[in-house]
């Protein structure tokens, strides 16, 4: 959420920033700024009655004990008069506060300068690639096929006990699941990250701290019984540690493997194949909460460290900017990765890292102390290091050969095999 003091102080500017997104913020930010001044003016009316009501409360007594009769019983009248006026006042607050949280809640972070105009993905700014592109061996085969061939993943059984986009992992393919869950975190924790194992589930409190709710409410599984979110991200929770909080100490550098459930409405065609989209998944992720002052540099680090873990895998791999039309309503830049699958012969996403600025902190009130005492917005980030499903996918596709699936080097100690042979 954009703070207000942002919004008074540099309206235009948030106004073109957001054309990058291709979002017409005018009418919005106006309509915030006027109601953050009918907020804050009755406020001041508020507290005015309120010390008018205190003082008055004093001189009762006095006027009472001095035998004023008539004046006492004025002030009295006076008083409920005050205390009437004051609960209006209180009721007319709350309005204007949540009428005015309602608009800030449809305007989006404002992008970084670097980030590039655009309406969707082709439009994303290509910042480098790595890797080779291997020789695939005569008719070689898409995942879900090697994974049917090679007994590692039944997706049918999946749709009999859940349905589609819930695939069942087994042995060596949840061997080969659990041995890259390993490494990612095991990276991270060499990388200063502290791991967590954190609640699958979120209140909704949470799920509007780090902007799932209200944006992407249709997108995350409901338990409408306890009110309760399958969270569609470790982001959610992790981030969520810091809600409220003034933190003691920064950087703070959280890593979590975790199940990730996401309904994907809308979803078809040949993008939903195999692993390439489902609706649950696995995923290490990484959190970072730093110093403004730091967080861009704090991100580059963060995307060297995904970029690292695709050079250990030995995929092929290109790293993108997002366009403003591509970017996530939270994030005032986010750097995508995608690896390609030799036999798809297509790019997959596999991870975005972003940095949200002071957006998210506003939401979760996650602050810390300046040098002056004072507390200000720390600035989140995140990043997904890595999402299992399409590392796999193009693990299996990339690494076949004409008899078997070859594990990746930096794998073997995990998986313990190197070869994945047909029974």
């Amino acid at each position: 959420m954009l703070e207000l003091n942002f919004i008074r102080e540099n309206r235009d500017l948030a106004v073109e920033r957001l054309k990058v997104r291709n979002f017409n913020a005018s009418d919005l930010l106006d309509k915030a700024i006027s109601l953050d001044e009918v907020r804050r003016g009755t406020q001041s009316k508020l507290d005015a009655c309120l010390a008018e009501s205190n003082t008055l409360a004093k001189e009762i007594g006095g006027l009472f004990k001095a035998g004023k009769q008539d004046e006492a019983q004025a002030a009295k009248a006076k008083a409920v008069e005050l205390k009437d006026r004051s609960q209006t006042l209180t009721t007319e607050l709350a309005n204007a506060k949540q009428a005015l949280e309602e608009v800030l809640h449809q305007i989006p972070n404002v992008p970084n300068e670097l980030v590039p105009t655009g309406k969707t993905d082709e439009d994303n700014e290509f910042i480098r690639g790595g890797g080779k592109r291997p020789v695939l061996p005569a008719g070689h085969h898409p995942h879900w096929e090697l994974a049917k061939t090679y007994d590692l993943i039944d997706f049918e059984l999946g749709v009999k006990v859940t349905g589609a986009g819930f695939p069942v992992y087994r042995g060596l393919g949840a061997r080969l699941q659990r041995a890259l869950i390993n490494f990612f975190l095991d990276e991270a924790r060499d990388a200063g990250y502290e791991e967590t194992i954190p609640p699958f589930v979120v209140n909704a409190a949470s799920g509007f701290g780090t902007g799932q709710l209200p944006d992407k409410e249709g997108q995350m599984y409901h338990i409408p019984s306890d009110d309760l979110y399958l969270i569609p991200t470790a982001e959610v929770p992790v981030t969520n540690f810091f809600r409220d909080e003034i933190v003691k100490e920064l950087p703070q550098k959280l890593t979590a493997y975790s199940p990730c459930f996401r309904r994907e409405a809308g979803s078809y065609g040949k993008d939903v194949k195999g692993l390439n989209r489902l609706h649950q998944f696995e995923k290490v992720e990484i959190v970072q909460v730093v110093h403004p002052n730091e967080s861009y540099e704090v991100l580059q680090t963060m995307v060297n460290h995904v970029e690292g873990l695709i050079k250990k895998l030995g995929l092929e791999y290109r790293i993108v900017r997002l366009c403003g039309g591509d970017l996530g309503f939270t994030s005032a830049m986010t750097y995508d990765f995608e690896v390609y699958s030799a036999a798809q012969e297509r790019w997959l996403e596999v991870s975005s890292v972003s940095n949200f600025e002071t957006f998210q902190a506003n939401r979760l009130k996650l602050r810390y102390r300046d040098e002056n005492g004072k507390t200000q917005l720390a600035h989140t980030l995140n990043g997904s290091a890595l999402a299992l499903p399409r590392i796999l996918a193009a693990i299996l596709e990339n690494y076949q050969k004409a008899d078997h699936i070859q594990v990746p080097e930096v794998l073997v100690p995990y998986v313990g095999t190197n070869k994945i042979m047909n029974g």
